[in-house]
């Protein structure tokens, strides 16, 4: 049984990126999920040995990256194994037996109800009501057997607590993608498979440098396919660079890196997996 630590609550988005990765390894019913109330419990939790792997969130198409866990991926010693693009589908739902003429209220994550106002903007009857989490604003009102109160959240969630969609796919904007990152000790990734890295790396403070660094990248045919910057603590206008870099040969990669690292003050290599297409 794989104990997998997702942020969330049963049915969430993480639990469904689970699945979809762990699926690929084994039988996803083997799975046992580790719900978590913070990113950062996610870590402690594969610390304690409560969970064996971990699945984090690290970007969204509409909303951008979650800047918080960028750090997370530098502070923890833990390796990136692989990643899932999950496309984010909303769906309106309530207890079974209801129109959504009869839904008053609606309960679901701030980030959710920011995809789906469009869909409420000629619903003034039904008042949109921050919650903690999608999955659990569903288990809630199952549980307490509320009508009247409907849920944003994802299918998954509709089957666990028995609620009826009477919406699909409301979200505002449909090429919406959430990249989730599996980091996994337990998964050895073969180095011929490999096509994607995920690095940290800080500069000397001085003109050209990070134009340095991208040059030699693209001469080694490195795809730069995200670059985030965060201040260093302490260190007044310093900064960490998280970058993921795509390739074709795992033999320029090697070479680019051994050419980039002499220019770079730090280099932390976070991750090397197997990209998803």
């Amino acid at each position: 049984m794989k104990k997998v630590a997702i942020q969330g609550y049963r049915g969430c988005f993480h639990e469904q990126a689970a699945c979809e990765f762990y699926r690929g390894f084994s039988n996803s019913e083997n799975l046992s999920i580790v719900e978590c109330d913070h990113f950062e419990d996610l870590y402690t939790a594969v610390g304690n040995g409560s969970a064996d792997a971990l699945v984090m969130a690290i970007e969204n198409t509409v909303s951008g990256g979650l800047l918080p866990n960028f750090e997370l991926l530098r502070k923890y010693d833990l390796r990136i194994k692989g990643e899932v693009f999950l496309r984010i589908e909303q769906n309106l739902m309530a207890l079974p037996g209801q129109r959504i003429e009869d839904i008053r209220e609606v309960r679901t994550h701030y980030m959710a109800i920011n995809q789906t106002r469009a869909f409420f903007a000629d619903k003034p009857w039904i008042r949109l009501v921050e919650a903690e989490d999608t999955a659990k604003a569903a288990a809630d009102i199952a549980a307490s057997g509320q009508m009247g109160v409907g849920a944003v959240a994802s299918k998954l969630a509709s089957e666990l607590y028995g609620m009826e969609i009477l919406a699909p796919g409301i979200e505002t904007y449909k090429q919406n993608f959430t990249r989730f990152l599996i980091l996994d000790d337990a998964i050895t990734v073969d180095e011929a498979v490999i096509d994607k890295a995920s690095i940290c790396f800080t500069l000397p403070h001085k003109a050209g440098s990070l134009a340095q660094i991208l040059t030699i990248l693209s001469f080694y045919d490195m795809n730069l396919t995200r670059i985030q910057s965060l201040p260093i603590p302490g260190r007044q206008w310093e900064y960490f660079f998280y970058a993921d870099i795509r390739f074709e040969s795992v033999e320029r990669y090697h070479q680019a890196l051994a050419a980039v690292r002499p220019l770079m003050k730090d280099l932390d290599i976070l991750g090397e997996y197997k990209t998803v297409l």
